[in-house]
């Protein structure tokens, strides 16, 4: 008898678990209240947003900074200095290259003009030997090891 009820209670289970009821995905059901409702909030979000008279404008930007590293034992030598007030900005920055030269850039900015730039450089170029061969800057590619 406990075999019977068993057996009856695991078919009843297979076929509840069998109907569309209790399957893993349905499509969504939409009616007319829920998309009215959505559409009222929208309008109301976009009347309130058209009203606020808040302004989040931010105002016009004025800075100033300058900074420089000159570190000896590198020989290590660069800096950057800059100056805005609101759509007017100028600058300067400077870099020591490998060659020995230092590279100036002094550049402004003009409302819509854009970043004019004006380069020079001081110095002058400098060959120099590696104590590395040029073999160990040789590329291999996929297929080759090294």
């Amino acid at each position: 008898m406990n075999a019977k009820i068993a057996i009856l209670l695991a078919l009843v289970a297979v076929a509840v678990a069998d109907s569309d009821e209790f399957r893993g995905y349905r499509a969504p059901s939409v009616s007319f209240h829920s998309c009215h409702t959505w559409l009222r909030v929208l309008q109301q979000a976009g009347e309130w947003w058209l009203q606020s008279e808040e302004s989040y404008e931010s105002s016009e930007a004025q800075y100033n900074f300058q900074w420089a590293v000159d570190h000896d034992p590198s020989s290590n030598e660069y800096g950057h200095q800059e100056a805005r007030d609101g759509d007017n900005t100028k600058g300067s920055y400077y870099v020591e290259l490998p060659d020995g030269r230092v590279q100036n850039v002094a550049y402004y900015v003009n409302g819509d003009s854009g970043y004019i730039a004006d380069v020079t450089y001081t110095g002058s170029a400098e060959s120099f030997e590696s104590d590395e061969s040029n073999e160990s800057f040789r590329y291999y590619g996929s297929n080759e090891s090294k």
